[in-house]
């Protein structure tokens, strides 16, 4: 196989697991109520924010792909009508999206799955943001997957650093100071959620045996 074309695989496994992440998120929105494409962006901003830019070019193309298997459904409403979309000005309808059947299983599925695309960083920021919908087993498995994901970047960053402290310039090493710092702190983090999981997962145990 070719370096090029290597890249290409890597680059479309990438994408394609990017893509997977985005439709469920847009499932876990709407799992509150539909909603219009202008409110589902602004949603998604949020959980998705800090790791992506997402665009109306890669949300529609998202919607259309999901609306074709059956896991949404488009919506007319008007302004007499209750949703979850904004105030209308006059009387124009407007096309919202509302999770279907069939949408609710493949999300209450994809939610409790516990694997590497839940431990990185976009998969773990969409995994976060539905944890109240998680089963608790599998909250922690997620933590303590996200927590080993880390530590190996910890212990990579400052092998790397070791090697290099002579050999780089002052930016390059704040730079990496920066990246360890960020990942040493959200280590302490996970560990804080895992204790906080955890003694959770006690007290309910001992309330079921009581």
């Amino acid at each position: 196989m070719s370096l090029l074309r290597y890249i290409d695989l890597i680059y479309l496994s990438v994408m394609t697991k990017r893509a997977d992440i985005l439709e469920f998120a847009v499932l876990g929105m709407l799992g509150d109520g539909p909603l219009h494409g202008y409110e589902l962006r602004k949603r998604l901003d949020t959980v998705l924010g800090p790791f992506r830019t997402l665009s109306f070019g890669s949300l529609y193309p998202c919607l259309r792909r999901i609306e074709q298997r059956g896991l949404i459904t488009q919506v007319t409403v008007t302004p007499a009508i209750d949703s979850n979309a904004p105030a209308l000005s006059g009387k124009r309808a407007r096309v919202v999206y509302a999770l279907t059947g069939d949408g609710k299983e493949a999300f209450e599925q994809w939610v409790n799955e516990a694997g590497p695309e839940a431990w990185e960083d976009e998969g773990f920021a969409a995994h976060l943001a539905f944890f109240g919908r998680t089963e608790a087993r599998v909250r922690v498995r997620i933590l303590e997957g996200r927590r080993s994901r880390l530590e190996e970047r910890v212990a990579m960053l400052r092998e790397s650093m070791k090697r290099q402290r002579e050999s780089v310039d002052a930016y390059t090493l704040e730079l990496q100071n920066h990246g360890l710092d960020r990942a040493e702190h959200e280590v302490r983090w996970l560990n804080e959620l895992i204790s906080t999981e955890r003694k959770k997962a006690e007290v309910a145990q001992q309330s079921s045996t009581a």
